[in-house]
This record gives structure tokens, C-alpha cells and sequence, in this order.
């Protein structure tokens, strides 16, 4: 048996002057929780609609567990799906509402409620076998998705958006939900979700789609870690992308001038080509007195302090205008309008592509 359950190759799609997918072609493994992300737009839930079978490309082929699946139709392709909404029968049991597809599917009575019984107790609602599923709190409610598409046993499971609806704290119990699922029932997660976090929470790997193009397919520390281009790594969070000037290559490593200040010995990782920028987390930017002993220190007027929590962010600015964030674990007192050292090590710059 291959280790590829998916295969996209050179997949397109339009709707009118829209591209959303674009000559796109991925693999997903066997078992695999895998995530397209991405932001409003990028194709992310046309492609997942078109593993399904509820939409068809212009070109290219998907592939599934071997098959080639053009012309044949969503129900029979064995897969499971949940959406942002919860799509729950509301007069159906819970019950009747996660032995709906096995009914369908002509299941004997004994067998299907055998099942419902399995998958009820593997979502944490076991006894709420003869409760009104409409009646249910809204995790619960997707914790009875879960189970309903889960119940037939389907070669993979697609998830467009589906804790979206969810407020932060039931959000994050589901994401954690959704792992211990993943990892006992050992079904492949095909996800879609814009939310930079729940990808990284989640996944074993990450496509990043631009547009209907993977701009990085990656595991969730690469993607965040080392970013490719200049797409990626603006997409996360908290990572600086800073234009430079004069770069020059030698022996395995780069040099260039940021803010008119030079950098050297940055690893040139394994990018296709080098463009004009690099990118910086900015948990890795030391400011004021924890500059000292950088590799490289410059200038930056201190902009702005905003507080987050478990962290805060000092915006600077550079000498060529530039602005890049620090972020810090704790307050340090600084001055608002003053001039202070901005440290950066080597290792911890990312030659990107443009």
C-alpha cells in the first residue's frame, strides 16, 4: 500500500477572472494531519471541495489511495466532511444524527449502534446517545459532527473552517480535541483554516497557499522557523521582513548591509534564489541593554510598547526608515523617542526569496 493517500498534480480552477488554484500539485501520507493555510482567497477551501468531488478542476489530476478520481461523484468517494457549520439534524437524536451515514450506507441496526457507541465514547459523549442533538452546547454539537463523519470509516477526513464558529476557549479544547482523535483513529485530516495558530497546534505539515499556489509546504517549526519568501514569512505573525542592499555570497554563507549597518556569516539555507530582503522573528531582536555582544548592533528609535499579555512588543525604527518589532518576555525601561542598540545574530536572519 503507498504512503500517498492524496496526489494533486497540476491541479487549476477558475471562476471567472478568480484563480483559485493554480498548476498546483501536493502529496498528503497515509495518516497524515495535513493543513492548507492561508489567507481569504487563496483557494484553500476550493481545493478541499474539489477532493471531495463537489467541485471539479479545469486540469490536472487528483488522485486518491491510487485512483484517479475525475467524474466520480462525492458519495463515492469515502470521505468524511465537517464544515464551519455544524450541520446537525435537529430532529435526530445524537444518536440517529451519527448513525445517519451508516444508515444510508445500509448498515445493520446491531452493527450501527455498535459504532455510534464507539464513536460517542471517542469524542467524549458517551450517554448522550438519546438527548436532542440541537439542544446541545456548540462543542458538543461539532464533537457530534466529528463522531457522525468519522462513524463510516473514511479514508480521509476534510475540515473546512470547522472550529471557526467556536468561541477562544471551546477553540482551543477542540484543537486539542481534534489531536487526540487524529492520533487514536490514525485517519488522515485533510484542514483548512486561515488561523496561523491552529495550523501550528495541529499539523504534521502546512501548505501555504498564495493565490492558488503553494508558496511552502513544510512542517509547522520550518514553516515558522524558516520561512522561504517574503510571502511566508509576513504571513506569520511576529516575523520581520527588512529590505537589504549589497548582498554577496561566499562558502555556504551571505553578507549584506541592513539600515546601512553590515551583517555577515548568515546561512544561505536552501533557497531557490536570493532576493532583497530578509526576515527576522522578532523574539530573536534583543533591544537596549540586552544588545550588548550581538553580532550585529544598529540604531532604532523606540516607537512604540504594546502590551500582550504574556509578552511585549517594542517597535523600532530604523535609520533608513525601516521598522521591525522586538518581542520581549518582560518590561524593560526604555524610553519612548530614544535611540537605542538594536542587537542581531547571524544565525538568526533568513535570506528570503522574493
Amino acid at each position: 500500500m503507498s504512503d500517498i493517500i492524496l496526489r494533486l498534480t497540476s491541479i487549476s480552477k477558475r471562476f471567472g477572472p478568480t484563480v483559485t488554484a493554480d498548476d498546483l500539485s501536493l502529496e498528503v501520507r497515509r495518516g497524515e494531519f495535513f493543513t492548507f493555510l492561508g489567507p481569504s482567497g487563496a483557494g484553500k477551501s476550493t481545493v478541499l471541495r474539489m477532493v471531495a468531488g463537489l467541485e471539479q478542476p479545469d486540469t490536472g489530476r487528483i488522485e486518491i489511495d491510487g485512483r484517479e478520481v475525475s467524474g466520480v461523484p462525492p458519495w463515492s468517494r469515502n470521505l468524511g466532511m465537517m464544515f464551519q457549520q455544524y450541520a446537525i439534524f435537529p430532529h435526530m437524536s445524537v444518536a440517529e444524527n451519527v448513525g445517519y451515514g451508516l444508515k444510508v450506507r445500509g448498515v445493520p441496526v446491531v452493527a450501527r449502534e455498535a459504532r455510534v457507541k464507539e464513536m460517542l465514547h471517542l469524542v467524549g459523549l458517551a450517554g448522550t446517545e438519546g438527548k436532542n442533538a440541537s439542544l446541545l452546547s456548540g462543542g458538543e454539537q461539532q464533537r457530534v459532527t466529528l463522531a457522525r463523519a468519522l462513524a463510516p470509516e473514511p479514508k480521509m477526513l476534510l475540515l473546512d473552517e470547522p472550529l471557526s464558529a467556536l468561541d477562544e476557549r471551546m477553540r482551543r479544547a477542540m484543537q486539542e480535541e481534534l489531536k487526540r482523535v487524529h492520533a487514536e483513529t490514525g485517519t488522515t485530516f485533510l484542514y483548512v483554516t486561515h488561523d496561523q495558530e491552529e495550523a501550528l497546534t495541529m499539523s504534521d505539515r502546512i501548505a501555504i497557499l498564495d493565490r492558488g499556489r503553494c508558496a511552502q509546504c513544510d512542517e509547522p517549526e520550518t514553516l515558522y522557523r524558516r520561512p522561504r519568501s517574503t510571502f511566508v514569512a509576513r504571513f506569520f505573525r511576529g516575523c520581520n521582513v527588512l529590505e537589504i542592499s549589497d548582498l554577496s555570497c561566499t562558502g555556504g554563507s551571505g553578507r549584506f548591509r541592513i539600515a546601512g549597518f553590515e551583517v555577515s556569516g548568515v546561512p544561505l539555507g536552501d533557497q531557490r534564489t536570493l532576493g532583497s530582503h530578509v526576515a527576522i522573528r522578532a523574539e530573536d531582536v534583543a533591544i537596549g541593554p540586552l544588545a550588548a555582544g550581538a553580532a550585529c548592533q544598529l540604531p532604532g528609535v523606540l516607537e512604540s510598547v504594546t502590551y500582550r499579555g504574556t509578552v511585549l512588543d517594542y517597535v523600532l525604527c530604523l535609520s533608513d526608515g525601516q521598522r521591525l518589532t522586538a518581542t520581549m518576555t518582560r518590561r524593560i525601561a526604555l524610553a519612548l523617542g530614544s535611540t537605542i542598540p538594536v542587537g542581531i545574530e547571524s544565525q538568526n536572519v533568513i535570506l528570503l526569496e522574493d
